[in-house]
């Protein structure tokens, strides 16, 4: 039996494979290629399989999320913190789901889609994640062109442009090995982390008021423009594509495919994500509460543009070096999120329709649809239509949610599938009442948009 054969549980009824009978591996050029270790210290198990979680958070605080972040904080304060710590415990139970299912049958949640539901849904499935991969490439472009002319005065089409090669850094990185394109995440992670811890520390927010904006109110929903930013935040933090990324990479790990082994992989994946997500948790709160103590406390509640931020954060926090932190995290932002959408593309199509291309032909492809929306509003609208593309972006992003969530609670929830690896019935009801409340949630904002 060939390796990826012994990553297909034999109890599976569901089989991926090419038209000559072949089991074909997600990402097969990476899979099972970063070494596990089988014994010793739990530490050094952790530091074996710590790496797609933080590959998976980067999402979680992309460009996309500055946007709502700072829309939120400066329009309501400190509220609308309980969002984004929702979001966070919401992507915790799903990416957990995510690596679950990656793990126990070989797959990713592409090719479980693909080998379950006929060929029609299958395609709207996938034209619905491309969406969802176009949004958030979106975002990504504004983002770093943006970051690039605060930083360096490069004009924003300039930017836009430029971030078409970003496809070639990514080529080289896979080509060095899974663990250099990690370590690359990681350390922008650490640098974005960096930036805003400074910057918090500098801003000084009064403890009580951010404790208090971590309790869930009613106004979040009753309210039309908070719901909206909160829609936002949800689209931002809880990403459609990443459910596809995670359920793919964990199997990077060289685990055994025994149920003793894939019982342990699901362990240390859980607890790499769930640490990984408890720093996206800090990143973008830390966003949304510099926005409310400095705009919003100030009296400039209007505040939503990443330039227009950029310009005010040193003079109202005292801090002359704020402003420039705050850029070089934005870039490092946007670089970051280019290898995971990268990534979550080729995952994508390889999975819904079997069809391989070049790295460097998908991401140019994939960047290209990105960037001519974005040279088109900057050259009509200038920088605040970039502003409000980004936010629409990320609600974009929140409307495929329920096309990946929905299908990934299906297939974990099902012994058929998983085995003796389902999830326990509290952890069923939890994950279909996260995906119901996404539901109910999108309805809500189609409504108020359509009749409000």
């Amino acid at each position: 039996m060939s390796e990826a054969e012994a990553a297909v549980p034999p109890h599976r009824a569901w089989r991926y494979s090419s038209p000559d009978g072949e089991v074909r591996p997600s990402l097969p050029e990476v899979h099972a290629s970063v070494a596990v270790p089988q014994g010793g210290l739990w530490l050094r198990r952790l530091l074996a399989f710590a790496g797609p979680g933080y590959m998976v958070s980067v999402g979680y605080m992309d460009p996309g999320n500055w946007a709502t972040d700072l829309a939120g904080g400066s329009q309501f304060g400190y509220t609308l913190l309980s969002v984004i710590m929702l979001s966070n415990l919401m992507a915790i139970l799903l990416q957990s789901l995510s690596a679950r299912l990656g793990i126990v049958t070989g797959r990713d949640l592409a090719q479980a889609c693909r080998d379950h539901y006929p060929r029609p849904v299958n395609l709207m499935l996938w034209v619905a994640c491309e969406a969802a991969i176009i949004a958030c490439d979106l975002a990504e472009v504004i983002g770093t062109a943006i970051a690039l002319n605060l930083l360096f005065g490069i004009p924003l089409i300039g930017g836009a442009l430029i971030t078409a090669l970003d496809a070639f850094l990514v080529l080289l990185l896979m080509q060095r090995g899974f663990r250099y394109l990690e370590a690359f995440v990681v350390a922008l992670l650490t640098v974005i982390a960096g930036c805003f811890l400074v910057q918090i520390i500098a801003a000084a927010p009064p403890v009580a008021a951010v404790l208090h904006g971590f309790v869930p109110t009613t106004q979040v929903v009753t309210n039309p423009g908070m719901l909206y930013v909160a829609i936002g935040i949800l689209g931002a933090t809880v990403m459609p594509h990443n459910l596809y990324l995670h359920s793919s990479i964990v199997q990077t790990r060289a685990y055994p495919r025994t149920d003793e082994g894939r019982r342990d992989a699901i362990t240390w994946a859980t607890v790499d994500s769930t640490i990984a997500l408890m720093l996206a948790l800090f990143v973008n709160a830390a966003i949304l509460i510099l926005a409310a103590s400095v705009f919003h406390g100030s009296g400039h509640t209007e505040v939503a543009e990443i330039g227009e931020a950029f310009e005010l954060l040193s003079p109202l926090l005292g801090l002359g070096i704020a402003s420039t932190l705050f850029a070089v995290a934005l870039l490092a932002s946007g670089l970051n999120s280019t290898v995971t959408a990268t990534l979550a593309g080729q995952i994508v199509m390889e999975g819904f329709l079997r069809l391989r291309l070049p790295h460097w032909m998908r991401r140019l492809l994939t960047r290209s649809l990105a960037i001519i929306p974005v040279v088109v509003v900057t050259a009509l609208y200038g920088e605040s239509g970039t502003a409000q593309l980004l936010v629409f972006s990320q609600v974009v992003l929140s409307m495929q949610l329920p096309f990946a969530v929905i299908p990934l609670v299906r297939f974990v929830t099902d012994r058929g599938k998983m085995g003796r690896f389902v999830v326990p019935g509290w952890v069923a009801g939890m994950s279909w009442a996260v995906a119901g409340l996404i539901v109910v949630l999108n309805l809500k904002l189609l409504y108020d948009t359509v009749l409000g």
